[in-house]
């Protein structure tokens, strides 16, 4: 089944020669209950983290009808105005929908403290809301150190050194959402902070799922959500691409690890592992517990 999504967003005319999408005035002739799908999306480029997401919702053989939402509070500078007044919602005008599943992406904001970031009250709200309205929630990196502090009281904690590349990941405990992944699992970070895998592990009703031996606990699970410390979504080139930004503006930034061959070639080893759980996510976390009728 295909992942609806508007004729006119940019990520329509990426995908369609790669994957299962439908427009959404041919997806209203066809008499079949879509997934809806919320996408709380608070990256700087939106557009391109959009593409991101949508690309892994893709794969999915269910039908999946997409809510792109941006916060109100905050409005950045790195996406065009007219791509978010048509493409996107602000959170007063979803209260009263409900939705199957939820996805919060990350923020390059894991330096600052929860409550000092301009729009922390806003995604508190939207938080609230999603635990009571949403089946299942996705959080990704930045957004799952919010969702784990704001839900179960833990901090996150600053790296002496950000955390930067590909790592590998071990099954630490099995789990329905680990179906058909490798006993290693090749995953995206870019962080400046973690979380101590060993207050997750003292924290009731704290799954861990994932975890690296450089990267920590990487994917965590409670009863409903998912806390996804990784970048699963990343495209090939956009470690690369943050590389360059970093050393551009002179930061002190150290080559992303296992990224490059010895040629300096992006190396893509993610994106099956990264689709699996996405998949997993959406068939077992979604659609085997929203009810038909919202």
């Amino acid at each position: 089944m295909p992942l609806i999504i508007p004729e006119e967003i940019p990520a329509y005319e990426l995908l369609k020669e790669d994957a299962f999408i439908m427009g959404q005035r041919r997806a209203k002739h066809q008499d079949i209950r879509p997934l809806e799908i919320l996408i709380i999306n608070l990256m700087p480029k939106k557009i391109e983290a959009e593409n991101q997401i949508l690309s892994l919702l893709a794969n999915s053989p269910l039908q999946v009808n997409i809510t792109l939402l941006a916060t109100t509070s905050y409005i950045g500078k790195n996406t065009p105005k007219s791509h978010l007044d048509r493409f996107y919602v602000g959170f007063d005008s979803i209260k009263g929908r409900r939705f199957d599943g939820a996805i919060v992406t990350g923020a390059p904001i894991e330096q600052i403290e929860f409550e000092e970031v301009c729009y922390w009250q806003e995604l508190v709200e939207i938080m609230e809301y999603l635990k009571l309205h949403c089946t299942s929630t996705m959080y990704l990196c930045w957004g799952a150190m919010a969702g784990l502090y704001y839900f179960h009281k833990i901090p996150k904690i600053s790296l002496k050194e950000k955390l930067f590349g590909v790592f590998p990941h071990q099954i630490i405990q099995q789990d329905i959402l680990l179906s058909g992944l490798d006993e290693i699992i090749n995953l995206p970070h870019s962080r400046h902070s973690t979380i101590h895998q060993e207050i997750l592990q003292k924290t009731q009703g704290l799954k861990i799922l994932l975890s690296g031996e450089e990267s920590g606990a990487t994917l965590i699970k409670d009863s409903k959500d998912i806390f996804m410390l990784g970048h699963p979504e990343y495209s090939k080139n956009t470690l690369k691409e943050e590389y360059l930004r970093d050393k551009e503006k002179g930061l002190d930034i150290k080559i992303p690890k296992n990224y490059f061959n010895k040629k300096g070639e992006a190396i893509l080893s993610w994106k099956s592992s990264a689709s699996m759980l996405f998949i997993n996510w959406l068939n077992f976390s979604v659609y085997q517990d929203t009810p038909f009728v919202l």
